[in-house]
């Protein structure tokens, strides 16, 4: 249920000009006269009145530093006004044809009086300004060819001209180099800054220009990073926007905002933590919401962190009737629904909406086709089976405008796939204390970063395409700061705008989940805390929960599914877990006292001594390494303490801690983590979040049902 759109609502506001302040004046002037004369009002008076204006128009204009001329202009204008109202009112003549003639022709005198003088004065100004900017630039291009010379011993260069920045925060320099000294030396930068003295956190940038042999010099004489840029969010900057535009991040050096393009790319953004990462996280939000024609959906597992300020103003005070944010998944069962639908959606786009594709292979954002911007923060706390649909999205989703914006700690490949470092041409690497994770992050002109230009809490760097399709070098920015109370605010202001999924993205059979999200999310979330009524439309329906996979703990969202080979066939819900026991000969058993049972095992198989070798096996700490005869004679290849684990856990409901999971085998922790860990890791398969399980508000180390039952598929694929 959608307010009522604030677009319907009065604007009482009145943007005067000029002739209409000119009009004004003379309609009070003709009300005056018309009272007057009923009421008896001395003549006197109005010229009083007059000369009163015409010295503070006086006043005002020498304040403004206005031209002689204008000013007279004006305050002949007053005792105009003045002098027919004294008239009428002596000869009683405010409502005559003639009386009324001489006003008329008096206000439309006075409104183009007006109009050309504020021209003229707006042209006098502008070249004013002009004037001052050419001198200092004058000024600046002698100096600086003067300091070439001085510095590198430069003959026959060329200063061309000198541009200085917004926000007086710095200029640059372009210059004509000679031929035989196309560039400047290597330690042009610091020779520079030095000469210039500028500050620590200025600093000089020395760019190739539109020809061979121009110089670009960008010298920063303001430390725009270590200020705290708060985001803008006047009436003027929470205007409606597009996703088109880009989202603003914060501002560069030079003073100019940095924005990134997430419309055909999806985003990268890295960094340390108390970098400053979810407050960027937040500020992109922020730029989505902004816009009118963009759905935004969160992933964080951690407790959707970064949901709930943007959820606040609407489960909890009431004042947004819709929720900001359209998803958050807060559990892996609820982001591998999500990861589902969008799947889904991304499918039922392609051949939905073929009629729409006529002038271009991408479709067209608008209010009600939106955008789907998925934000995923603390990517590494996420399964291998999650990663896999992330990745799926990240490579189909391009055309149909579904894109992900990726948040990790660092960019390395055991925190980020191969897919969407190499899908994420947006990329910002916030405060590191690497070097080398800068250019890992950016591997085209990162090795030219050096961390110091942007040492504060908030600064970054960041590359995205630009209108040309060209990805720039990376650039140091400082980001926007938000505050939850700004966001709490701006969730008022932008609840209005929220566009809604389409019919044929919602047209899936994961989709059939989709309105009853809210009903699974805010108990989680929100636990008993009391929601506020404008939640109570998402809340009061049918709550459903996919069944859930026992092998693997997975939501069932659909009837068919893709297996580890990529053929689609129908799902299978087991009952139980596969055990490793084998129906026929020799077990492979691990016990429970103090893991003895399962350092025997390592011990050749007992039985008569004219056993048939065919069906002799070896194994090393319960886990089989080689065995001989037929599949069907053969025991299963996993070890019987991942499968009794994988038990346990999936009787759990999904996750369970590496203590008790320990308990419950009756063997002592830290030995049992060692070996079960040691299993996973001979089939590659690693625990997300190093290993840890949030149950509640509390994080332990653990095991998912996810994890288990993808080393269990390992083993069985080695048989």
């Amino acid at each position: 249920m959608a307010a009522k759109s604030a677009g319907s609502a009065l604007d009482w506001g009145w943007n005067r000009s000029p002739a209409t302040s000119a009009a004004l004046v003379a309609g009070g002037a003709y009300t005056v006269a018309t009272a007057g004369t009923v009421t008896g009002l001395p003549a006197s008076h109005a010229l009083l009145v007059a000369g009163a204006g015409a010295l503070a128009q006086i006043g005002a204009d020498l304040y403004q530093h206005r031209p002689t001329g204008h000013t007279a202009a004006r305050c002949a204008a007053w005792l105009t006004a003045g002098g027919w109202t004294a008239i009428v009112l002596e000869n009683h003549t405010a409502l005559t044809w003639g009386a009324a003639g001489w006003w008329a022709a008096g206000t439309a005198a006075g409104m183009t009086l007006a109009r050309g003088l504020v021209r003229a004065e707006a042209t006098a100004r502008t070249e004013r300004v002009q004037r001052r900017l050419q001198k200092w630039a004058n000024k600046q291009a002698g100096e600086w060819h003067e300091r070439l010379e001085r510095l590198f011993r430069l003959e026959g260069h060329q200063v061309d001209g000198v541009r200085p920045w917004k926000g007086d925060v710095g200029y640059t320099v372009l210059v004509t180099m000679p031929s035989n000294t196309p560039e400047l030396p290597a330690d042009a930068v610091r020779k520079l800054a030095v000469d210039l003295r500028l500050p620590k956190g200025g600093g000089i940038q020395i760019l190739d220009g539109d020809t061979y042999g121009q110089t670009l010099i960008r010298v920063t004489a303001v430390d725009v990073l270590a200020k705290v840029v708060d985001l803008p969010d006047g009436p003027e900057d929470t205007t409606v926007t597009s996703i088109y535009d880009g989202l603003p991040l914060g501002l560069k050096p030079d003073g100019e905002e940095a924005r990134i393009a997430v419309v055909d790319e999806c985003a990268l953004v890295v960094g340390q933590t108390g970098s400053g990462k979810t407050n960027t996280v937040n500020t992109a939000n922020a730029g989505a919401l902004r816009t009118d024609n963009t759905v935004v959906m969160h992933i964080d597992v951690t407790g959707a962190g970064i949901s709930l300020p943007w959820l606040h103003s609407w489960a909890v005070d009431g004042t947004a009737n819709v929720p900001l944010i359209d998803w958050t998944a807060d559990t892996i069962e609820e982001a591998h629904i999500l990861c589902d639908t969008v799947i889904a959606g991304i499918a039922a786009r392609k051949t939905g909406h073929q009629d729409l594709l006529t002038e271009d292979d991408k479709l067209t954002v608008t209010h009600d086709l939106p955008e789907v911007l998925v934000a995923v923060d603390e990517i590494a706390e996420l399964t291998p089976g999650l990663l896999r649909k992330l990745d799926t999205i990240v490579n189909t989703g391009r055309a149909v405008r579904v894109r992900v914006l990726i948040c990790g700690l660092r960019a390395t490949q055991d925190v980020i796939t191969a897919a969407m470092k190499k899908q994420s041409r947006v990329r910002v690497g916030m405060r590191v204390s690497d070097p080398e994770e800068l250019s890992h992050l950016f591997p085209t002109g990162g090795g030219r970063i050096n961390p110091k230009a942007a040492p504060y809490k908030g600064c970054g760097f960041y590359s995205s395409p630009d209108e040309d399709d060209v990805v720039s070098d990376p650039t140091a920015f400082k980001a926007y700061r938000i505050t939850p109370k700004q966001i709490r605010a701006l969730s008022v202001a932008y609840a209005d705008r929220r566009p809604q999924l389409e019919p044929v993205f919602l047209d899936t059979e994961p989709a059939l989940y989709y309105a009853s999200r809210w009903g699974r999310i805010l108990p989680r979330i929100y636990k008993a805390k009391q929601l506020a009524p404008t939640t109570t439309p998402y809340t009061a329906i049918d709550v459903l929960h996919p069944p859930v996979n026992e092998f693997t703990g997975i939501p069932i969202t659909s009837s068919t599914e893709d297996d580890e080979d990529g053929n689609s066939g129908p799902r299978v819900v087991a009952s139980t877990a596969t055990t490793a026991t084998t129906p026929a000969g020799p077990q492979v058993r691990v016990g429970s006292d103090l893991l003895t049972t399962m350092l025997n095992a390592a011990r050749p198989t007992p039985g008569p001594s004219n056993l048939d070798d065919a069906t002799v096996i070896r194994a090393d700490f319960g886990r089989v390494i080689q065995q001989a005869g037929t599949p069907e004679d053969r025991p299963s290849p996993v070890p019987q303490l991942l499968a009794e684990a994988h038990q346990h856990v999936v009787a759990a409901g999904g996750r369970m801690w590496s203590s008790d999971l320990a308990a419950a085998h009756g063997l002592d922790p830290r030995a049992f983590g060692t070996e079960l860990n040691r299993l996973l890791r001979d089939v590659g398969v690693e625990r997300p979040g190093v290993g840890t399980v949030r149950i509640g508000d509390e994080s332990k180390s653990g095991y998912l049902a996810e994890t288990l039952a993808e080393a269990i598929q390992c083993y069985r694929n080695t048989q």
